[in-house]
């Protein structure tokens, strides 16, 4: 058995339901390319990167999945893209939970392909997400001007005539639909982060079958605090790798590791992280990481 270890140190964190995903809910070939936009003075701005992630959620009690640009995030709201426009289209052979049907990707991946590239090339629109949920496939785009964008979004779809559509379009100034309702929630955003370690472990040949030690890097503000922190985990079987006082941190002070032996899947591993990431908030510290080792033969 060959094994080295991999760690990632957290920045953010998001619930996740396992399902197995197909491929509509994972083609990135449309979402991987750097842009750069214009401001509110038509200066480009070369710090944004598309930066596209998905997520389960439930929209009105239903199995939903959302794909959006994190990267905007950055950025938002944009200035001279004071306008959300959406367009709904019907899926005509959704899953049975609503989504969308390996048979049904890869015209549905075309109609996105083109709305995308019609609304951002004729009104210099933000494509900033996806929502597939109850056998509908929602984008979501962010421009200036309305003025014929509907007609911009006809053109498209007529050439796909066995689709029934809807759109919109409303004043959004400060990006509430984007902020409010693609963007993922803290712990949402954990659980993508968690998944981006274990693809990871995937990449290298690891089928995430096997238990292995599991290290977690927390960071507190005093000695007492991680005498808090141990006596709430007691009952729960870690081990405390090491302890350090940290002379160059002026608030969290003092670091501690501790490990388990645990599954890696992306339910066990969100079960575990957010529950120590809890605990740590509770008593003033930050959890900022796990690390664990490639299991391979």
């Amino acid at each position: 058995m060959k094994s080295k270890k991999i760690k990632f140190k957290f920045v953010f964190t998001i619930t996740f339901v396992v399902i197995i995903l197909i491929s509509m809910e994972t083609n990135n070939n449309i979402f991987g390319e750097e842009q750069s936009h214009l401001d509110s003075n038509g200066n480009l701005n070369d710090k944004y990167q598309e930066e596209w992630e998905f997520y389960f959620t439930k929209v009105d009690e239903k199995l939903g999945v959302i794909s959006v640009d994190l990267g905007l995030g950055k950025i938002a709201p944009i200035a001279d893209k004071p306008n959300v426009v959406w367009v709904s289209l019907k899926m005509n052979n959704p899953n049975e939970e609503g989504l969308s049907s390996e048979d049904e990707n890869g015209i549905l991946i075309e109609i996105e392909s083109e709305l995308q590239g019609k609304i951002k090339s004729k009104h210099n629109a933000s494509y900033v997400g996806r929502l597939t949920s109850a056998g509908y496939m929602d984008f979501y785009f962010y421009i200036g001007d309305t003025l014929l964008y509907d007609k911009t979004i006809s053109d498209v779809m007529i050439t796909f005539p066995n689709y029934s559509y809807e759109y919109g379009t409303k004043e959004d100034k400060e990006w509430s639909g984007y902020f409010d309702f693609l963007y993922p929630l803290p712990q949402q955003l954990e659980s993508i982060a968690n998944k981006k370690v274990i693809d990871q472990l995937l990449k290298h040949g690891d089928d995430l079958t096997s238990s292995r030690e599991v290290f977690h890097w927390i960071f507190f503000k005093s000695e007492s605090d991680i005498d808090l922190f141990l006596d709430k985990i007691k009952n729960d079987n870690f081990t405390v790798e090491s302890k350090s006082l940290l002379e160059s941190s002026d608030e969290y002070k003092y670091s501690l590791v501790i490990k388990r032996v645990d599954k890696v899947d992306l339910m066990s591993v969100d079960e575990y992280v957010f529950y120590l990431r809890r605990i740590a908030e509770e008593v003033g510290g930050f959890y900022d990481g796990w690390e664990t080792s490639i299991e391979n033969e």
